[in-house]
């Protein structure tokens, strides 16, 4: 078949008129689908720090029940088999649970009701032993300095934070050597516990108190999630009141925002060369390069089950690898007074989600890498 002129002039324009995405193949986050994992027994809500086992493939999940009365909480270390089978559960009462690791077959705890690091084994039953290996201390002051904040128009806001002195351990990374990081989110506080898997009693050693670990934002949760990079040279910390990954280089002591526009930047880990950071307040798992791109995007509310239960993410709080899945904890934790405003009020069962990696992630970004 022949073309006039006319009508190849016209396929031209046609063609030089189509999207960029039939042309090319279009650059951005590679978006992942969230599915089903298990659900928390009848009774127990608020899930929030996840851990697993890498030898059996078990999965530790802590819950956060902080309602009052403090009578009627139902605070619960969990035990899974990797498939999902629910193998043992350790009541902790009225004390909500944040940051939970694994460790030389220990399970360690941030009991944040009770300002306590503690430990059980990792195979635990009902009645396991807890043992207590450090208290939280009241910080003096109990919060950094003021912080500056240079505005459009040349001048400056001064935020000054307000604190009690009320410990608030939350989020924990373990290092190569066995030591362990855990950050303060009341106190805008970083810790490092030297020998943990061995120690008993532990010391604690102030890391930082750096302004950008506080906050003065509506979630009244500073410096949360912790991560290492590859080479443990930089440990990288969620402040979830201010939306923001922050990145700390342990041999200068230097503090620096890495990303920002992260609403409720809560749990955080590093796999296959991306930080996954979830953003509690859009409901999002988030999957950023280590210049701060997000390479990786999923989640998002899709409504409540007929059972209950949160579809997609609700208030994601926690994430961990388990074979060729990511694990989420939907934490779908009501925050505001009023009623009838959040989806969160409406969850009457609670569980986790779970994302399947794609393969090759680290590479794909590292291609990507030239991209401005």
């Amino acid at each position: 078949m022949s073309l006039s002129k006319r009508s190849m002039g016209i396929l031209c324009l046609v063609l030089a008129a189509a999207p960029a995405a039939v042309r090319a193949e279009a650059l951005g986050p590679q978006v992942l689908e969230v599915e089903p994992f298990v659900e928390l027994p009848a009774g127990v809500r608020y899930p929030e720090g996840l851990a697993a086992n890498p030898g059996t493939g078990e999965i530790y999940v802590g819950t956060f029940d902080a309602r009052e009365p403090a009578s009627v909480r139902n605070n619960q270390l969990l035990r899974y088999a990797a498939d999902g089978r629910l193998l043992a559960q350790r009541a902790f009462a009225a004390t909500p649970l944040t940051g939970v690791g694994y460790a030389d077959g220990q399970i360690y705890l941030l009991n944040f009701g009770a300002g306590k690091l503690q430990r059980i084994a990792a195979d635990f039953t009902a009645d396991s032993p807890v043992e207590d290996l450090l208290d939280f201390p009241r910080l003096s002051p109990a919060v950094p300095a003021p912080r500056n904040v240079a505005n459009p128009d040349g001048s400056q806001d001064r935020i000054h934070f307000g604190a009690s002195g009320m410990p608030a351990p939350n989020g924990l990374v373990f290092a190569g050597n066995g030591d362990l990081y855990v950050s303060d989110s009341f106190q805008g506080a970083l810790y490092r516990i030297a020998n943990a898997t061995r120690c008993a009693p532990c010391t604690l050693e102030v890391l930082s108190r750096d302004p950008l670990l506080a906050t003065a934002g509506f979630l009244p949760f500073g410096a949360n999630g912790l991560a290492f990079n590859a080479d443990e040279s930089q440990l990288y910390i969620n402040n979830a009141g201010d939306g923001r990954l922050l990145r700390l280089n342990l041999a200068s002591g230097e503090l620096q925002v890495l990303a920002e526009s992260l609403p409720g930047a809560d749990g955080l880990l590093f796999y296959d060369g991306l930080l996954w950071l979830l953003a509690n307040q859009v409901d999002q798992l988030l999957g950023l390069d280590e210049r701060g791109l997000i390479r990786v995007r999923a989640g998002g509310f899709q409504g409540i089950a007929g059972n209950g239960a949160p579809r997609g993410l609700l208030f994601p709080a926690s994430s961990v690898v388990q074979g060729e899945w990511m694990l989420v904890s939907n934490l779908a934790l009501p925050l505001t007074p009023a009623e009838g405003d959040e989806w969160e009020e409406r969850v009457s069962t609670w569980n986790l989600m779970r994302v399947r990696l794609p393969p090759s992630l680290s590479r794909g970004a590292s291609a990507n890498a030239a991209i401005p």
